[in-house]
């Protein structure tokens, strides 16, 4: 349970999140992610990010946030930031496996993720709206045109993983019992190529990014805090009640 690396291939590293039952990580969680991803990028050629369990990620822990109070949303907020931010600024490509559910945080991680691969039964969206926050709409903004990033961010709407083909950022869509095998090829034909180049390639594209992921991530989540603050989300959260993450 929680963060671990496996190198299942020479140049492959597979960051693995396990956070029972729905993968709705704490704040410890968060900063171990980033970590991770981190120390991986180092010396491996191309990272895949994958999780056990019954979806990719619910986002972050609720229950957490509402027994630990504000100490627990700053350190929410701090390691999310993190962990988007060690995807996007991995000195190597990450490739991101998603299957069931890809919920809040997850949106995060897999909108910065450089390569996206899904099982069928994959599902995306951001209910923040219904848990009392705001974030990740830079990473939706990622994975799916503006109009229908807007239309799902205030419904809380899911798509599918064909959806996000469709829209050209998910790259492949096979069965479920296919999607680590199909996440490790993919991985395995990035780690074959030079990795100087490579390397070269991830911060040039970083460098022509049109948005600053990082500033307009910490510009959301102001947001957040504004809402906390006035005792909105706390409303909201208590509706919520006992179920899943965010």
């Amino acid at each position: 349970m929680g963060v671990s690396t496996s190198r299942p291939e020479p140049g492959v590293a597979v960051v693995t999140l396990d956070f029972p039952p729905v993968n709705a990580l704490p704040v410890r969680g968060w900063a171990d992610l980033a970590a991770a991803v981190t120390a991986a990028g180092r010396d491996a050629h191309v990272v895949v990010l994958r999780a056990e369990g019954r979806g990719f990620c619910a986002g972050v822990d609720i229950k957490e946030i509402q027994s630990a109070g504000h100490d627990a949303l700053v350190g929410a907020n701090h390691g999310c930031h993190a962990a988007f931010g060690a995807v996007y600024d991995c000195a190597v490509p990450v490739v991101a496996a998603v299957r069931g559910f890809c919920l809040g945080g997850g949106i995060g991680l897999v909108g910065n993720a450089d390569v996206v691969v899904a099982a069928a039964d994959a599902t995306f969206g951001l209910p923040e709206v219904d848990r009392g926050a705001l974030g990740a709409a830079t990473h939706l903004a990622r994975l799916v045109p503006q109009h229908l990033m807007r239309a799902m961010y205030y419904t809380a709407a899911t798509v599918t993983a064909a959806d996000l083909h469709h829209h050209g950022s998910v790259y492949r869509v096979v069965p479920p019992a296919e999607l680590d095998a199909t996440a490790l090829k993919v991985a395995g034909e990035i780690a074959a190529k030079d990795t100087r180049i490579i390397r070269a390639a991830k911060a040039a594209i970083n460098g022509i990014d049109p948005q600053d992921v990082h500033r307009s991530y910490r510009y959301e989540q102001g947001f957040t805090f504004e809402l906390n603050l006035t005792g909105v989300a706390d409303e909201v959260r208590g509706r919520f009640g006992e179920g899943g993450g965010s």
